[in-house]
């Protein structure tokens, strides 16, 4: 059974720094895509990023470009999400996808079979 499980959420003040990570564990292949989308209030579910099976292909939002970056360890399966000069924009349940049908950085969901439940972020003014 896959299980994806973000963590690192929490309140911060714009212009502070936060660093999420994801676990994906129970995946059948060795090597896959991983994302990171984000939820605001009534807003639709957006891509921010997301990073090849070597680390070396790597997408991002335009808006949160120079300011977030992604990475991976695969010994210990977890991604990561660096997010610096934060915004109260920036505030959204982010959410920790993974996509194991192709090597392509997809930025739509329908791209990822598996998510986790979310960690809210919040960014006060």
């Amino acid at each position: 059974q896959v299980e994806v499980v973000e963590s690192g959420g929490r309140l911060v003040q714009a212009g502070g720094s936060l660093r999420l990570s994801c676990v994906a564990s129970g995946l059948t292949r060795s090597t896959y895509v991983m994302g990171w989308f984000r939820q605001a209030p009534n807003k639709k579910r957006e891509y921010v990023a997301s990073i090849g099976w070597r680390g070396v292909n790597i997408g991002y939002l335009d808006s949160v470009k120079g300011r977030f970056t992604i990475s991976r360890d695969n010994a210990k399966n977890t991604m990561y999400l660096q997010m610096n000069n934060l915004k109260p924009e920036d505030t959204a349940v982010y959410y920790c996808a993974v996509d194991e049908d192709s090597p392509i950085l997809g930025h739509q969901e329908y791209n990822y079979r598996y998510w986790g439940q979310g960690t809210q972020v919040t960014v006060s003014s």
